[in-house]
């Protein structure tokens, strides 16, 4: 699916950089789970569209780390020894409403159940923090997400060839360690989500 959305406000100078990076495609979904980009991930992708990596050659993510939409600070690389669930969203994206009654079930069971699991949100290309906590609140999401209107975290974050900024929503998988395990470029249900998850939790 693809969408256009034009920003309500212009962009600051030091975005527009990033902003033409992410390009006009606002919502789109790859099922071939193609990156758009080269770089040395190693992905290997299934017929389900969701990629994984051998634990031998994943790669590193760079920072992510800023405010949450909440205005809290949060560094992914504090929960490290944990499998961690990053998703890039925007709440104009109709993919990613239709994927977020999954993650927010699959968040809260995991939970209940005392997994090793966290789950991070990336949300991107909403003008104000007010539209990413509407979709919280209407969709229950029960854990915090990294504030990124411009991309910056996308572009800068991630290895090259990990994500293509047009993929949303998107989600990236890290092991234990850190390192990028899974990724899906399309929207998931709770059966491939913890596809994703549940082989990391298994792992030693």
């Amino acid at each position: 699916m693809s969408l256009s959305r034009a920003p309500r406000r212009a962009l600051p100078a030091a975005a527009l950089v990033a902003a033409a990076a992410l390009a006009l495609t606002a919502c789109s979904s790859d099922s071939n789970g193609k990156s758009g980009g080269g770089g040395g991930t190693n992905f290997v992708t299934s017929t389900g569209g969701i990629s994984t990596v051998s634990k031998g050659e994943r790669a590193a993510t760079g920072t992510l780390a800023g405010k949450t939409i909440e205005g809290k600070q949060l560094d992914v690389a504090d929960l490290k020894g944990k499998v961690v669930v990053l998703n890039v969203w925007g709440s104009w994206c109709a993919p990613c409403r239709a994927e977020a009654p999954h993650f927010a079930k699959t968040a809260k069971d995991m939970k209940a159940k005392g997994a090793n699991v966290e789950f991070v949100g990336i949300n991107t290309r909403d003008d104000a923090v007010d539209d990413g906590l509407a979709f919280d609140k209407e969709f229950g999401i029960p854990y915090q997400s990294l504030f990124d209107p411009y991309g910056k975290l996308i572009l800068e974050g991630f290895p090259k060839g990990t994500l293509n900024p047009q993929a949303i929503p998107s989600t990236i998988v890290l092991d234990k360690d850190g390192k990028i395990a899974a990724r899906s470029l399309m929207a998931l249900d709770e059966t491939k989500l913890r596809s994703m998850i549940d082989p990391l939790l298994a792992e030693k």
